[in-house]
C-alpha cells in the first residue's frame, strides 16, 4: 500500500464499496469540514482493472473502496464552484478484492451504521471470495450468529429486502418471511400491495405461513435427519419448523405407535392415544401403578408436542376398583380404606396457622411479596384471576394501525425480552397467561426469586401494560403522571383519517395545523378536501410547510374536546379522574355531594 494525491476526475466508486449502490449518501455533516480544509483522512483506493465495466474507470484511474462519503462531499464542493485539490488516497495492492471489500465495510461500520441489507450484500460478496462466516464475524467484531442472520436475508425476494431497507416492514416480519417459500413470499407481497386486503405481519405472519399450526422440530419424537422432511429455519437460525405438516404427523404417529408397543412390552396394561388436540385433564384421573391396572395416556397437542402420562385410571374406575367391584382380577387401586392421619378440622387448623405464620413473616420481606404478587398475576390461583387487555378493534384497519405503530412495537420488543428471561416460549403472545395456558406457580415464583430487583421491575412493567384496560381512568392517571407525549409514539395514518368524518372537528383541526385563515377560507369545503389539507400540512407536501409533530386534542395527556357536544371516551375518563381527585380533597361533604351531582349530570349529557 502507498499514499498519493489523485485528481477527482481520476476516481470512481468501486463495485466492492458497500455503499456503492443507490443514491448518494447524506454528507451534510462532512461538508463544512471539506469546504474549509478539504479531505484530511485518505480514501482507500485501488487501480482500476483493465478492462473495467465500471463507468469512468480506465487505465490510470482508481476505484474508491472506502471513502465514498468524502468523495461525494468533494463533488458537492466542486459543483458549488469551490476549489478542489487532489485527494489524498491510500492505494491497495492489486487483486485483493476481499481485503478491499473488508476495508470498505470496516470504514462504513466505524462511521455511519449501514442497514442490514447493505451488510448482507457485502457479506455475500465476502463469502463468494472464500471467507467463512467465522472469518467475517471476527473481522467486524460480530457474533457468528449475527452474520448468519444477515446472510439469511438472501432467502428473501429482492423487493422484500428493499421494503425492509426502506423501513416499510419491521424486523419481526422479515424474520418470519425468511420461513416462507418463494411462492409464499410472492403471495404475501400481493397482500401487501392490496390496500383492501389484510396483510399479516409480525407474529400473525407465522400462523398465516403454516396455516395456523407451526410445528417446531423440537417436538418430533422421531429422528429428524433420518426422516428427511423439509425443514425451514427463521432468520436467526434458532427456530426450525416442518414445512409439510402432513408428513410430520405421519412420522410422529408412527413414532407414537412405536412408543406404545414399548410400553405394552414393559408390562403396562394399556396405552391410550388421545385424539389430537384433546387435553389430559388430571382431575378426571387417579394415579395407579403398573401392578394396579394403571395405563399410559398419550396427549397429542396440535402444536406437535406429545406428553406421556404414565400410571393413571379414570376416577370412575378408581371408585369401582376401590369398592372391590373389579372383575378383571385386579386387586383394586386401594385394597381397603385407610384412615387419614388427621381429621378435616385438624387439617384446616394446620393450614390456617401456617398461613398466619407465613404472612406475618412476609410483611418484613417486601421483595418476596412483590415477586409472589407478580407470580400470582401471571399464573393465577384460586384467589387471583387477572384479565389481559385484548385490544379488540371494531375494524381491521384500526387493528393493523395499532399493531404496527411505534409504541406497540417498542412494547412488544421489551415483552420478548421478558418472555426469554422467564423461560417462556418467545412466540407466546403475552407474558400474563390465561385459562389452561397458565404456568404452575412454584417454578415461576422460584425463577422470580432468582432475578435481581431491576429485572423484576421490568417484568412488572410488562405485566401491568398487558393488564391495563384501554380507555380506563388508570390509563389517564398513569399517562398524566408519566407526562406521556403522544407525539413521540403516534402519527396520523390512513386508519385515523378514515374514521375522521365530523366537519366541525375537521375544521378545528385544520385551524390547528394550517392556521385560522386557511380554516376560514375552506369553511365550505367537504370533509375529503379538509382531510387533504390536514394531510399536506402534516407531511409538508403540495407547497405547505410541515408542522411540528401533532396529535389531536383527544389523544393528548390530559385530553380535551374540540366541541361542547362531548362523546369522547378519553375526555370522559379524564373528567372522572378529575372529579375523583377533587372529591378526595373536598372539605365540605355537602359541597362534595353537590359537585358529584353536577359532574354526573354533565357527564350524562
Amino acid at each position: 500500500m502507498k499514499l498519493d494525491f489523485i485528481d477527482i476526475d481520476h476516481l470512481s466508486i468501486a463495485t466492492t464499496n458497500m455503499r456503492g449502490k443507490g443514491k448518494d449518501p447524506d454528507v451534510s455533516d462532512l461538508l463544512p469540514s471539506i469546504r474549509a480544509r478539504g479531505v484530511i483522512v485518505p480514501l482507500l483506493v485501488r487501480s482500476c482493472p483493465v478492462p473495467s465495466n465500471v463507468e469512468g474507470c480506465a487505465e490510470g484511474h482508481f476505484e474508491i473502496v472506502a471513502g465514498r462519503r468524502r468523495f461525494t462531499a468533494v463533488n458537492v464542493v466542486a459543483r458549488e464552484g469551490g476549489a478542489v485539490k487532489p485527494i489524498p488516497c491510500a492505494i491497495l495492492d492489486e487483486g485483493d478484492d476481499a481485503d478491499a471489500l473488508e476495508a470498505s465495510m470496516l470504514e462504513n461500520l466505524a462511521r455511519v451504521q449501514p442497514d442490514e441489507v447493505s451488510q448482507w450484500e457485502a457479506f455475500v460478496a465476502l463469502v463468494k471470495t472464500g471467507r467463512s462466516v467465522d472469518e467475517v464475524a471476527d473481522s467486524f467484531g460480530f457474533e457468528p450468529r449475527t452474520v448468519k442472520r444477515i446472510l439469511a436475508l438472501g432467502n428473501l425476494l429482492p423487493r422484500i429486502r428493499t421494503l425492509y431497507r426502506g423501513g416499510q416492514i419491521d424486523v419481526n416480519t422479515v424474520r418470519h418471511l425468511t420461513l416462507a417459500s418463494k411462492s409464499q413470499q410472492k403471495a404475501w407481497l400481493a397482500l401487501f400491495d392490496d390496500e383492501a386486503a389484510y396483510c399479516p405481519t409480525g407474529h400473525q405472519l407465522k400462523a398465516w405461513l403454516f396455516g395456523g399450526s407451526a410445528i417446531a422440530v423440537t417436538h418430533a419424537l422421531f429422528d429428524v435427519a433420518d426422516a428427511k422432511l423439509a425443514i425451514v429455519s427463521d432468520l436467526f437460525g434458532e427456530d426450525s419448523f416442518f414445512a409439510d405438516s402432513d408428513a410430520f404427523w405421519s412420522s410422529q404417529m408412527d413414532a407414537i405407535e412405536a412408543r406404545k408397543a414399548e410400553y405394552l412390552e414393559a408390562g403396562w396394561s394399556d396405552v391410550e392415544i388421545m385424539p389430537r388436540g384433546e387435553w389430559f385433564r388430571s382431575w378426571d384421573y387417579v394415579h395407579a401403578g403398573k401392578r394396579k391396572g394403571g395405563r399410559v395416556y398419550v396427549e397429542v397437542r396440535d402444536s406437535g408436542e406429545v406428553t406421556f402420562h404414565e400410571g393413571y385410571v379414570t376416577t370412575k374406575e378408581a371408585k369401582r376398583l376401590s369398592s372391590g367391584g373389579g372383575d378383571d382380577g385386579c386387586d383394586g387401586v386401594h385394597a381397603k380404606p385407610v384412615r387419614p392421619e388427621v381429621s378435616g378440622p385438624l387439617n384446616a387448623y394446620i393450614d390456617l396457622h401456617r398461613h398466619a405464620a407465613v404472612r406475618a413473616d412476609l410483611v418484613c420481606h417486601a421483595g418476596v411479596a412483590l415477586r409472589a404478587m407478580l407470580a400470582h398475576v401471571i399464573a393465577g390461583s384460586a384467589l387471583w384471576w387477572v384479565d389481559i387487555e385484548a385490544q379488540r378493534a371494531p375494524k381491521e384497519d384500526i387493528a393493523e394501525s395499532v399493531e404496527t405503530c411505534a409504541a406497540e412495537t417498542a412494547f412488544d420488543t421489551k415483552r420478548r425480552a421478558v418472555l426469554a428471561v422467564l423461560g417462556f416460549d418467545d412466540d407466546a403472545p403475552t407474558v400474563t397467561r390465561e385459562g389452561m395456558h397458565r404456568p404452575p406457580f412454584a417454578p415461576l415464583f422460584a425463577r422470580l426469586l432468582e432475578l435481581p430487583d431491576p429485572v423484576v421491575m421490568e417484568v412488572i412493567a410488562i405485566v401491568m401494560g398487558e393488564t391495563l384496560k384501554a380507555g380506563s381512568e388508570a390509563v389517564e392517571m398513569i399517562g398524566v403522571h408519566l407526562g406521556t407525549d403522544m407525539r413521540r409514539h403516534w402519527q396520523a395514518d390512513a386508519a385515523f383519517f378514515d374514521q375522521l368524518r365530523d366537519r366541525e372537528v375537521l375544521l378545528a383541526i385544520t385551524g390547528e395545523v394550517a392556521g385560522a385563515e386557511v380554516a376560514a377560507a375552506n369553511a365550505g369545503e367537504k370533509a375529503k378536501a379538509l382531510k387533504a389539507i390536514i394531510a399536506d400540512c402534516l407531511s409538508g407536501t403540495n407547497g405547505t410547510t410541515k408542522v411540528e409533530p401533532w396529535v389531536p386534542r383527544w389523544m393528548a395527556f390530559p385530553p380535551t374536546a374540540y366541541t361542547a357536544r362531548g362523546g369522547v371516551g378519553s375526555v370522559t375518563a379524564a373528567a372522572r379522574v378529575r372529579y375523583a381527585l377533587a372529591a378526595e380533597v373536598a372539605a365540605d361533604p355537602a359541597e362534595d355531594q353537590e359537585t358529584a351531582d353536577s359532574e354526573a349530570q354533565r357527564l350524562a349529557a
